[in-house]
């Protein structure tokens, strides 16, 4: 080809093509040293960012405060009775024991004189204490042969309560004859209307 340029273009023309030639090919090397430089020695990359700093652990949350102390029982005084008795001995509190009963069940009390023959007798004790509660029964004479009727008097007592406190006593037990009529009524020895 350097021929044919040759042969077809005076000298002066073919320096200028040559000029021209070596010319373009060092614009090419030198666009391609001066890429390769200029790779080589491109500003550097900016470093990269730090790597976040670790988070500091978490802070362990303080022990729970030790509750207080439970506060200290409140004494309460016991209620005021409601019944009282002055009574200065186990006789004179079985009258008000006896009064409280016909009270509390005075549709059941038998009006006037009884019957000669009773359904059934029995011969109750009771202890009460300061507050007037029931702590105890015991028959000293149970009408056995009327088991319902030992029931049903030791329901009527326990129902009773409380009774009338024994301020003077503290705590009494008493002792009343029940006097049953086979028609479920009745009255105690102690407020008896008597027998005919």
């Amino acid at each position: 080809m350097a021929q044919l340029l040759s042969q077809a273009q005076p000298p002066s023309s073919r320096r200028s093509c040559l000029n021209w030639a070596l010319g373009s090919g060092a614009c090419w090397a030198l666009a391609a040293w001066s890429s390769g430089f200029l790779a080589g020695c491109s500003s550097p990359q900016p470093p990269a960012p730090p790597a976040p700093a670790p988070a500091p652990a978490p802070t362990p949350a303080p022990p729970p405060a030790p509750e207080p102390p439970p506060p200290p029982p409140v004494s309460v005084a016991p209620a005021a009775p409601k019944y009282v008795s002055v009574a200065l001995s186990p006789k004179a509190y079985r009258r008000d024991a006896a009064s409280h009963l016909y009270n509390k069940n005075s549709n059941r009390i038998f009006k006037g004189k009884l019957p000669p023959l009773l359904y059934a007798v029995g011969v109750l004790q009771v202890e009460v204490d300061a507050q007037g509660h029931v702590l105890s029964t015991s028959w000293m004479r149970a009408p056995k042969h009327a088991p319902e009727v030992m029931a049903e008097i030791e329901r009527t007592v326990r129902n009773a309560a409380p009774f009338p406190a024994p301020l003077k006593l503290g705590k009494v037990t008493y002792t009343d004859t029940w006097l049953w009529h086979k028609t479920g009524q009745f009255q105690l020895d102690t407020l008896t209307e008597g027998q005919a």
